[in-house]
């Protein structure tokens, strides 16, 4: 039987099992603490920074660090939802996000969180990279102007034997998520439809598939990102 745990986010008493993380306790507390990188059942690597949290006065990521008794958690506080705000701003200035073109509009998390927390004009300079669209392989196109390095792509589409068939390539603030050739060379259609419902932008694509849900009925057409948390709430 799972060990209990008593612990705090922004005041309010919750209980988690030993050895959970933050994010996912705090969602069964039916509290959203927003992350981008972060995949259920996969082991979390802290790429996005956007769960960032309070504890016990350190700030650390709420994806990879587990509760413990007594832990006292800050994660609205002003300072910290500020910080989320700042590096969503970077994420859209850094690359090229067009949200009116994108067939993930209404379904991209970056976007969802950036009404979620008003984003309107980034408080950093747009640097418009000039970066590739990838669109060889057979079954998937990369478009490299809209990844964020979360790395979801690389830590859950495997072959058989368990090899990652995304891959970074180059180097320093030249690097890049890239399809590995001989890897997915005999990738399915399930995988790659997996691909690119597990990214969270739009930055890898199902080929001959594109805007198949109409606007309007989209993912966060229906409910803003982490209402289905939060209004257990209330």
């Amino acid at each position: 039987m799972n060990q209990l745990i008593k612990f705090k986010i922004d005041g309010k008493e919750c209980m988690g099992e030993k050895g959970q993380n933050i994010v996912d306790a705090a969602k069964d507390n039916q509290i959203y603490i927003p992350t981008l990188c972060n995949i259920p059942g996969i082991k979390p690597r802290g790429a996005c920074r956007i769960c960032t949290v309070r504890v016990n006065g350190r700030l650390m990521t709420a994806c990879t660090s587990p509760i413990a008794e007594g832990m006292e958690i800050e994660s609205k506080s002003v300072d910290i939802e500020n910080l989320r705000k700042a590096i969503i701003e970077l994420l859209f200035t850094e690359g090229n996000h067009f949200c009116p073109s994108c067939e993930r509009s209404g379904s991209c998390d970056l976007q969802a969180l950036g009404y979620k927390y008003q984003m309107l004009i980034p408080r950093f300079k747009f640097q418009f990279t000039d970066r590739a669209v990838e669109a060889s392989h057979p079954k998937l196109i990369k478009d490299h102007n809209r990844c964020i390095l979360c790395k979801r792509c690389i830590r859950a589409i495997k072959d058989e034997k368990g090899r990652s068939l995304f891959a970074f390539g180059k180097r320093g603030h030249h690097v890049e998520i890239n399809i590995d050739t001989k890897l997915s060379k005999d990738m399915t259609d399930e995988q790659a439809l997996e691909a690119t419902e597990i990214c969270p932008v739009g930055a890898i694509l199902k080929k001959e598939r594109g805007f198949i849900e109409p606007i309007g009925q989209r993912k966060y057409d229906k409910q803003p990102i982490g209402s289905d948390i939060e209004t257990l709430e209330h």
